[in-house]
């Protein structure tokens, strides 16, 4: 056995570098966050070679004393906490105090800092070796400058890990793009190899922050997204989600910040992609950028040594919040909020006091309220005038009791939500004469294209709607409604179904019984690790059941709750919504287009099928007139 010894201070830092310092990327997080906590309201971001020459932040924070400078390059030494009490209510983006000191173990640092507005100041110097400091004096406005050249220049074997100037960059302005997006009241400038980059002003306003997301995440993100605002039981969800039609291949569009701090959490992921799942097409990723504000005793931050991950107290009611706030947001976008988008001021560089954003989901959105319009009587046709309104000409006939048996709907699924046609069909159908301001949001009907497509002509120009997929998602939505209103029928088990479970999973069971009632599953324990399943859900008699609870166990234990259970009887009520739905080469008369369309206006979540595929589009007179090269 070989001896104990104390590990020297240069390599003690070195290890502790392995978990601060894994890239370039890793070095600027560290400083630029240090500026953060400094109060800092502008920040100048140089960067060389992708870092690895040279990384250099600047900022106009309170500055560092002369007699703590060499301090704060010594290994767990900050100013950010002084007691535990501190540690259990973090409010700051670093308190480890470990950071400084581990870059300047495998870098050459130089520190120069001044808390006065004169132009005094003091430097001081560390290369990697023993820690040794150098302090001289400095010329430096109020503020901090941080210098770091050579990363990993005398540790060979971590800098041949490194990828090439373009990757380590790219990697560094991800970082960038992170904290600009977490604090819009600071000013962010990068240069890279004397070539200016980002410039991006301060601003607390709604249309300034809405700016710089566009600026990070791109107009396109903009000018699809959602603004929520929600507040409960000591919790705020704030920010902007993209509509489900602005999906993306990855997970790449994806910023989530816990009072200020960027994470990547399960909770939070599994909260959103449940929120979308209704909408959303398989395999596709929601696009979103938000930020949750808690009582920082109720989040411990201090569970990763990169400060990625946090650990909620109360994993349910967060969940719950994130998932219950981005449902309701997305339910509520109707057609005219997007088209009003696409339409309202200027782009993301428009006039001032002109919000281009304008899309809020905070207070509520109203569905439309059609009128009636010239030619309905001689049609036999009255367009809808809310979500409880229909025509004769488009009409949802009945609804199925809550908890019918699937083999029964199949054999009335035929009239449930059919067309049926009106008197007088061969009457010609005269678009209004009625100004902008009285034409729908999806207009009105003019043509049936193929059997599939309805063309509308509404305000701005041309409306094309995949006529299954829109009745597919209205009936789907009356049909959860129906659902949620006559309760979930349930029926026994005339032999109880015996599943043998962990003892983990069998206390959860138990501890949960309330949920599972609620949702028409009667569970029993019946020993240590076995379950009894003595009721279920009507319209879930031939679902497999065992499979399902061993999942809604697994998502209790993790998250706290689970909407596995709804989540079939969706599927269940979307399976039968497809099949009850107006069907390709269905030929419709106008006035059974224009009920659609109303339908479509007052329907939540309406532009998109059960499936997650949009059910209509816009081609605007200007993009057709581009299209025929007018005006050119």
């Amino acid at each position: 056995m070989r001896k104990i010894k104390l590990l020297s201070p240069r390599l003690a830092n070195q290890i502790a570098a392995g978990e601060v310092v894994e890239r370039p990327s890793s070095v600027i997080k560290e400083l630029l966050e240090n500026s953060l906590d400094a109060g800092a309201t502008r920040l100048e971001i140089d960067i060389e070679e992708g870092g690895i020459k040279l990384m250099r932040v600047r900022d106009n924070g309170g500055g560092i004393d002369k007699d703590d400078l060499p301090l704060a390059l010594s290994r767990h030494a900050t100013s950010k906490i002084y007691e535990l009490d501190d540690l259990e209510a973090v409010a700051t983006l670093g308190f480890r105090g470990e950071a400084l000191a581990s870059i300047s173990s495998v870098a050459r640092l130089a520190l120069i800092s001044s808390t006065n507005e004169e132009s005094a100041g003091w430097q001081v110097v560390a290369e990697g070796r023993d820690m040794e400091t150098q302090l001289s004096p400095a010329p430096h406005p109020r503020g901090t400058t941080v210098e770091v050249r050579d990363l990993f220049f005398n540790t060979p074997a971590r800098r041949k890990f490194l990828r090439t100037d373009k990757t380590e960059y790219t990697h560094l302005e991800d970082v960038v793009k992170r904290l600009a997006l977490s604090r819009f009241d600071v000013a962010f400038n990068l240069r890279h190899n004397g070539r200016a980059i980002y410039s991006w002003r301060a601003g607390d306003s709604q249309l300034e922050q809405e700016r710089r997301v566009a600026q990070v995440c791109g107009p396109a993100f903009m000018e699809n997204a959602v603004h929520i605002e929600m507040e409960r039981s000591g919790l705020r969800l704030w920010g902007w989600v993209a509509q489900p039609t602005f999906s993306r291949s990855q997970a790449d569009l994806q910023h989530f910040y816990v009072n200020g701090r960027a994470i990547r959490d399960k909770l939070v992921s599994h909260a959103v992609r449940q929120a979308y799942q209704d909408v959303l097409y398989h395999g596709r990723h929601p696009a979103f950028v938000l930020y949750l504000e808690l009582d920082p005793s109720t989040v411990d931050v201090n569970v990763h040594p990169t400060k990625h991950e946090v650990r909620f107290r109360d994993n349910r009611s967060v969940h719950d919040f994130i998932y219950s706030s981005l449902h309701h947001a997305l339910a509520k976008v109707r057609p005219e909020d997007t088209l009003a988008r696409r339409e309202s001021g200027e782009g993301i560089d428009g006039a001032p006091g002109v919000n281009p954003f304008a899309l809020s989901a905070a207070n509520g959105i109203q569905g439309i309220a059609a009128g009636e319009f010239k030619g309905q009587e001689t049609m036999g046709f009255r367009a809808a005038s809310g979500t409880n309104n229909y025509s004769p000409g488009y009409s949802p006939s009945h609804y199925q009791p809550a908890g019918i048996n699937p083999g029964d709907v199949r054999e009335q699924m035929a009239s449930y939500g059919e067309l049926h046609r009106p008197a007088n069909t061969n009457a010609i159908y005269v678009l209004p004469e009625t100004i902008n301001d009285d034409i729908p949001p999806l207009g009105y009907a003019i043509a049936q294209l193929k059997g599939i497509y309805i063309l509308a002509e509404n305000a701005q120009g041309l409306i094309v709607v995949d006529m299954h997929a829109a009745h597919e998602r209205i009936t789907y939505e009356r049909m959860k409604e129906s659902f949620a209103c006559g309760g979930i029928q349930t029926q026994p088990l005339l032999v109880p179904e015996s599943i043998a479970v962990s003892q983990k999973e069998a206390d959860c069971a138990e501890n949960f019984c309330d949920i599972f009632k609620t949702l028409g599953f009667e569970l029993q324990r019946a020993g240590p690790e076995t379950l009894l399943i003595r009721q279920l859900p009507v319209i879930l008699n031939r679902a497999k059941v065992e499979q399902l609870v061993r999942d809604v166990l697994s998502d209790l234990i993790e998250h706290g709750s689970s909407e596995r259970i709804q989540h079939h009887i969706n599927e269940i009520l979307g399976t039968m919504a497809c099949h009850g739905s107006v069907r390709a080469n269905r030929k419709l008369t106008i006035p059974e287009m224009n009920a659609l369309l109303r339908d479509m206006e007052a329907t939540e979540r309406s532009g998109q099928c059960n499936h997650g595929r949009p059910t209509w589009l816009l081609q605007s007179l200007d993009e057709l007139d581009k299209l025929f090269m007018r005006g050119q």
